[in-house]
């Protein structure tokens, strides 16, 4: 990574007032700033978390904001410096230092020789936040889910969450591409986290290039971070944790459906993808299933969705059939046979039955066609 030009042995010290979101337990942070000398004789009632001045990334403003949530550095000041003395002195340091040292709470990464993983069948190379999060992302989970760091939840959340979130932030501040290909993309994706963290640092033709101007854009950079991590625990501990549970009921009674074992049905809808690839994973299904089918809330109507390849995937495992794609209406019902019919997409990965039985009878008649 590039960073700017640095300024001398200049120290940014942060002091941060709590804000609550509303919807979360966890404090964000509206920043208010002051500039600090260098020197580190100051005397201060709080812990000090030290991190780099100059241009930020995403990897170390998401560390700064994570690290505040866990006890021991609760509401701590955030100093920005390179001054190696000035980091010795202080309680954690992230993303500078060429140290990673969890008994000190040293969590950089750009030192030569550093190859730290999360774990878990996870090879991706972690950045500043992905050192804060294997060491502090039970104790974040815990107090969002109030259980016990032990607790099963936690530790399931803890995998996810960095599977759906901080995994990609530890790539791309690593600069590891998300495909192995020689090709150049076919589009460009400047709308990720990373991105946006990125277009907060001052621009060059910003007049004003001072150190309480970068500290400001700093402090947006972190409350943004954080805003998304928080959306994603939450998320997960209240709509991606319970739907496992569903999907995994689904998936037991899939034979009672049909015979086949091909077709699950969802007795309420929820987030089933990952957990459907998850759990035949676990439960070692085959054959996979084809399709699901649930009730859209809306209109009451039965989907039929073709389940994709892999999560990342657009094409299906067996899409609807090619002669039912672009029909809606009689004209699908009487191409089908089957009454009730309201539409099946063009690609094959999506349709629909006004019933429940009309649903059934198309998944079951496009496993045979």
């Amino acid at each position: 990574m590039l960073y700017r030009p640095l300024f001398g042995n200049q120290q940014r010290l942060f002091n941060f007032k709590l804000n609550k979101l509303p919807n979360f337990s966890f404090p964000l942070m509206a920043a208010t700033f002051t500039t600090s000398p260098s020197s580190p004789t100051s005397n201060l009632p709080v812990k000090r978390v030290g991190t780099h001045h100059g241009s930020f990334h995403c990897d170390e403003a998401l560390g700064c904001f994570m690290i505040r949530l866990t006890d021991r550095f609760s509401n701590a000041q955030i100093i920005r410096t390179r001054d190696p003395q000035v980091l010795e002195t202080l309680d954690a340091v992230l993303d500078v230092g060429g140290v990673y040292d969890p008994s000190r709470d040293r969590y950089d990464h750009h030192q030569k020789g550093f190859e730290e993983v999360f774990g878990y069948g996870f090879t991706t190379k972690l950045s500043s936040a992905g050192l804060v999060y294997k060491h502090f992302g039970k104790e974040i989970i815990a107090k969002e889910l109030n259980v016990n760091q032990e607790h099963a939840d936690v530790h399931r959340l803890f995998l996810a969450v960095y599977k759906s979130f901080m995994e990609a932030i530890d790539a791309i501040d690593n600069g590891i591409n998300q495909y192995d290909t020689d090709q150049p993309p076919r589009y460009v994706n400047n709308t990720h986290l990373s991105s946006r963290v990125g277009r907060l640092n001052l621009d060059w033709t910003d007049p004003d290039q001072s150190s309480k101007k970068e500290n400001e854009a700093f402090g947006h950079a972190m409350v943004l971070a954080g805003e998304e991590f928080l959306h994603s625990v939450r998320f997960h501990a209240r709509s991606w944790l319970p739907a496992r549970s569903i999907v995994l009921q689904c998936l037991e009674a899939r034979k009672d459906i049909d015979p086949s074992g091909e077709i699950m049905v969802l007795t309420r809808f929820c987030p089933w993808k990952l957990h459907l690839f998850e759990l035949e994973q676990e439960m070692k299904i085959e054959p996979p299933i084809k399709y699901v089918l649930y009730q859209d809330d809306r209109s009451k109507s039965w989907r039929v969705q073709a389940v994709a390849l892999a999560p990342d995937r657009f094409e299906s495992r067996k899409a609807l059939p090619a002669q039912w794609r672009g029909l809606r209406d009689d004209e699908l019902s009487k191409e089908t046979g089957i009454p009730g019919g309201v539409f099946v997409h063009m690609s094959g990965f999506i349709g629909g039955n006004i019933t429940y039985e009309g649903a059934l009878a198309m998944a079951k008649t496009a496993l045979k066609l």
